[in-house]
């Protein structure tokens, strides 16, 4: 019996020895005589991220993780040739592959439901043929043909589809508003600019299945009479890139970008446009500046890009989540989309779990489905058996929601209402050894940096913020901070121009209102609860446990430790800098920190 073995080539699966993957298994296939039992193939995104460089072999559906040269050889051994799978080299959670094949089925882990990764993993995303092969451009084939532009938009209205970008914006109110105003022409870009902290939604689903973006962006191009369109892609992605240039260049040669789409006269291409990797072109105003050649800077709307976007002709801008669902809508149905999700929140999301959780990696579920089934069922819960503290959606944009929370439903006004944004789907975990004050400085270190600086109130805000928090966390703090933080929070929310002032005080604000406590530690106490902010943490030796074996003294890189060979030794703390390497070497946990 011949088997296919499918090696994942994302990129958390090309880094860092995934890219020897592929030959090695050829030298071993080749080694061993056995080129005509397996052939091999690509894909990408299982969603396992964190068990990566992975391999499957079909059609038996067996995932094998973290491979290597050894782990290749014994799976051709064993499995190619033997015909028995290796069990202590399977993926530790159990996978079924059927979640991928049909559309509806809820398999992987257990509750995801995959419509934007519906082809991640199962199709070569350099082969068009196997994009065909799961019904691709069947809905382009069907719009062009039975569909005038309007019933188009009508069909994305009622199927109750939103803005996966973080907003929420209703698809089909934005695909009208793009039609209402005249013009010469229009323009489609797909915003692919995803530059949250421990996002990777959008790439990964470029990487995986870059051909369904292209069709989703051309039903919309017929729907507001749109003739080009900008996938607008940050160049850190090479292999996004190359996979988007690819199917671009196979759809232009099978003539399904260019003119004439089908034979009909609709006529639409899509370029790419790469960007620098500065936040702030998230936004949409400022990205499309960045496209026209202007520095990524956002403007005050209206009028909204729907009226005067890309060179002052109206323009319609959804992200690509968003564009991966038009396709499907299309091929089954307003209604059938409709019945999945919340009243408000309809359809699927994908989030990109990360953190002090055991399964990292992609998942996409039903909307409704409960952060507490994302983290624990989905997820694994919490690395190591430690215990939840606390859950970011939104990337540095959002909330930090805790445990009392859990069971909130994720659509886009629950978490508003538990303190957090949907955002565009990263969701970051941690636990009780996260210090909640530094998670804020860090996430506002970011935005800080990422600010254009165009408006006062985020350029300025947003230092002052990052300033009180250093303070606080250095043990500076005082009492008036805790007043200082939640004004001025507030403030830059109200007076910022666009997206990123108006949210980057969300970490803040959230932190202040679940786990106030913790900055009072840190004003008061002068004490980090989680041991985290080294400012506020001294190493101490347990005399009654200490034994003198000098190991200590002999990593200590300032030589703050002294004391002589079978003595209690002593660390002043005035000379210490607290980096930790005492305490991991001490062989009796003579060593602590407070």
């Amino acid at each position: 019996m011949k088997r296919k073995i499918v090696v994942c080539s994302g990129t958390a699966c090309l880094d860092p020895g995934g890219k020897k993957i592929e030959p090695e298994l050829n030298r071993i296939l080749k080694e061993k005589n056995a080129q005509e039992l397996a052939e091999i193939e690509e894909a990408v995104s299982y969603g396992l991220c964190g068990n990566c460089p992975m391999i499957v072999v079909e059609p038996d559906g067996v995932y094998y993780e973290k491979m290597d040269a050894a782990k290749l050889e014994r799976i051709v051994d064993e499995h190619i040739i033997g015909g028995k799978p290796v069990d202590e080299l399977m993926a530790k959670e159990p996978v079924d592959s059927s979640h991928i094949r049909m559309l509806g089925s809820a398999d992987f882990f257990g509750k995801q439901l995959r419509i934007t990764l519906r082809n991640c993993g199962v199709i070569d995303p350099e082969s068009f043929d196997d994009y065909l092969a799961m019904r691709g451009y069947e809905a382009l084939a069907s719009v062009l043909e039975n569909m005038t532009p309007e019933q188009v938009i009508d069909e994305v209205t009622k199927s109750g589809l939103r803005g996966r970008g973080g907003a929420g914006y209703p698809t089909g109110l934005k695909w009208k508003q793009a039609t209402e105003f005249e013009a010469e022409k229009r323009f489609v870009i797909c915003n692919a600019d995803e530059g949250d902290p421990g996002a990777f939604m959008d790439r990964s689903a470029i990487e995986g299945d870059p051909f369904c973006l292209l069709e989703g962006m051309t039903i919309g191009g017929y729907a507001v009479g749109a003739t080009h369109g900008y996938v607008y892609l940050r160049a850190e992605y090479p292999l996004a890139i190359k996979r988007l240039q690819y199917a671009i260049d196979e759809a232009r040669k099978r003539g399904l970008l260019g003119k004439n789409i089908f034979g009909t006269d609709f006529s639409f291409d899509i370029d790419i446009r790469l960007g620098a990797g500065a936040y702030v072109c998230g936004e949409e105003t400022a990205l499309i500046a960045s496209i026209e050649g202007r520095r990524g800077m956002p403007r005050p709307r209206p009028p909204y890009p729907a009226e005067s976007g890309l060179w002052g002709f109206p323009t319609l801008i959804n992200n690509v989540e968003t564009w991966a669902n038009v396709p499907a809508v299309i091929l089954n149905g307003a209604e059938w989309f409709a019945k999945l999700g919340t009243d408000k929140s309809k359809g699927t999301k994908v989030f990109a779990l990360a953190g002090k959780i055991k399964n990292t990696g992609l998942v996409e579920v039903p909307m409704g489905t409960t952060l507490r089934e994302i983290i624990y069922d989905i997820g694994g819960g919490i690395r190591d058996n430690k215990k939840f503290k606390a859950v970011q959606t939104g990337g540095p944009s959002g909330g930090c929601i805790p445990e009392q929370y859990l069971d909130t439903p994720v659509d886009y006004e629950s978490l508003m209402k538990a303190g957090s944004i949907m955002g565009s789907g990263g969701m970051i975990v941690m636990d009780e050894n996260t210090c909640m004050v530094d998670v804020a400085k860090f996430f506002l270190t970011f935005t800080e940096d990422e600010s254009c600086g165009k408006c006062t109130p985020c350029r300025e805000g947003t230092k002052r913020l990052l300033e009180i928090l250093t303070r606080i966390t250095e043990g500076n703090g005082v009492p008036e901070d805790l007043e200082k933080l939640e004004y001025l929070g507030k403030t830059v929310k109200r007076a910022s121009l666009c997206g990123l002032g108006q949210s980057a005080p969300n970490p803040i604000l959230s932190t202040l209102q679940n786990f106030r406590e913790e900055y009072e530690a840190h004003i008061y106490e002068k004490r980090c609860p989680a041991g985290v902010c080294s400012a506020l943490l001294n190493y101490y030796v347990d005399p009654e446990k200490c034994v003198g074996c000098t190991l200590c003294a002999k990593v200590c890189p300032v030589k703050c430790i002294s004391g002589a060979p079978k003595e209690t030794h002593v660390i002043d703390t005035n000379i210490c800098i607290k980096c930790g390497e005492c305490k991991k070497k001490c062989p009796v946990k003579a060593i602590y920190r407070k």
